[in-house]
């Protein structure tokens, strides 16, 4: 029972299905027009979080050096959203 329960801990479906949810509508906005800065923000915002619980429910090194990546370039894409009305 108890493996089951961490098993159910571990598993981070529902948030690589969000981050891609996240990421597709992210790129709608850039081919979109108009003022889509804000949103574009948020979208940054919601994309560190699913990473960062992706990487708090993650035991294995090989993820970490992945979500370490990836929030290396959120980083970078959040200092150039900033610029972005």
């Amino acid at each position: 029972m108890e493996v089951a329960v961490l098993a159910e801990k571990a598993d981070v479906t529902e948030e690589v299905v969000r981050l891609k949810s996240h990421l597709s509508q992210f790129l709608s906005l850039i081919d979109g027009e108009g003022s889509v800065g804000r949103k574009l923000e948020f979208l940054v915002q919601e994309m560190n979080r699913e990473v960062h619980t992706i990487d708090a429910k993650n035991r294995d090194s090989t993820v970490t050096g992945h979500v370490l990546e990836i929030k290396g370039e959120l980083e970078k894409i959040r200092e150039q959203v900033q610029n972005v009305e």
